[in-house]
């Protein structure tokens, strides 16, 4: 599994903390330093089952000199999201976690992030 944080927010920390805990195997992508191309952003909202407004920081400053309060919330304007979160990454709501069996969730909560564990060998 991968987990995309910004070591400042402490949600990351604390996604990390919990999978460190259960001793998962993942991988750290500070994707503020390797943002993810469109087409990253695209397959992780298909695995999310959301839209890019939905996981989009619209109170990040960035947000506000692009105006996207004003955007609309259609299809028409998906790439419009889209190419918004890949140019600038701080506008994408973290950590989320993409898991091995194909899903994904923004891990905001611990129940979040244990939901993309693996189910422990004892049934647990």
């Amino acid at each position: 599994m991968e987990i995309w944080i910004n070591p400042g927010c402490s949600k990351c920390r604390a996604a990390l903390s919990v999978l460190d805990a259960e001793a998962a195997d993942y991988t750290v992508r500070r994707y503020l330093d390797d943002p993810p191309s469109a087409d990253e952003i695209r397959d992780v909202l298909g695995r999310l089952g959301l839209e890019p407004w939905d996981i989009a920081r619209t109170g990040e400053p960035v947000a506000a000199e692009l105006g996207m309060g004003a955007w609309p919330r259609d299809a028409g304007e998906r790439e419009r999201w889209i190419g918004a979160l890949a140019a600038h990454p701080i506008l994408i709501q973290r950590p989320i976690i993409t898991a091995d069996d194909g899903t994904a969730v923004v891990g905001r909560s611990e129940e979040a992030v244990r939901s993309v564990l693996p189910p422990s060998p004892s049934g647990e």
